[in-house]
């Protein structure tokens, strides 16, 4: 894997590292309940447990992306920034958030490109 290829992966891992935290240990804190645009500091104690349990499997993900840099497996980067994809797509899909296609999805996609294409 070339560097622009590692340095990619490395912030789309670092970006569901920062997921994990923020769903499994800052829910119900103002800034978390302002960036998932929940309706109110009740509604994020309510969901609490589903948003820790989301939150660990966005940890796999960035698991997943820190090993295949660790072993420079391209095709488990290839496997886990996919599954980043279709998580921002339906993520998008399912809330009607665009954003979360942009903050998701986008640097996945241009991970996978890069990496496809060895630059």
């Amino acid at each position: 894997m070339k560097i622009l290829s590692i340095a990619l992966i490395a912030f789309v891992a670092l970006e569901h590292a920062y997921f994990l935290v923020l769903e499994m240990f800052l829910w119900t804190t103002p800034k978390t309940i302002k960036a998932f645009g929940l309706k109110s500091k009740a509604f994020a104690e309510e969901t609490k447990v589903l948003a820790a349990n989301q939150g660990l499997y966005n940890g796999f993900l960035a698991a997943g992306l820190i090993f295949s840099i660790i072993k420079e497996n391209i095709n488990t980067a290839f496997f886990f920034l996919i599954c980043v994809t279709i998580a921002g797509i339906y993520g998008s899909y399912s809330t009607k958030k665009i954003k979360l296609f942009y903050v998701q999805s986008i640097p996945a996609i241009m991970a996978l490109i890069i990496l496809y294409f060895n630059i």
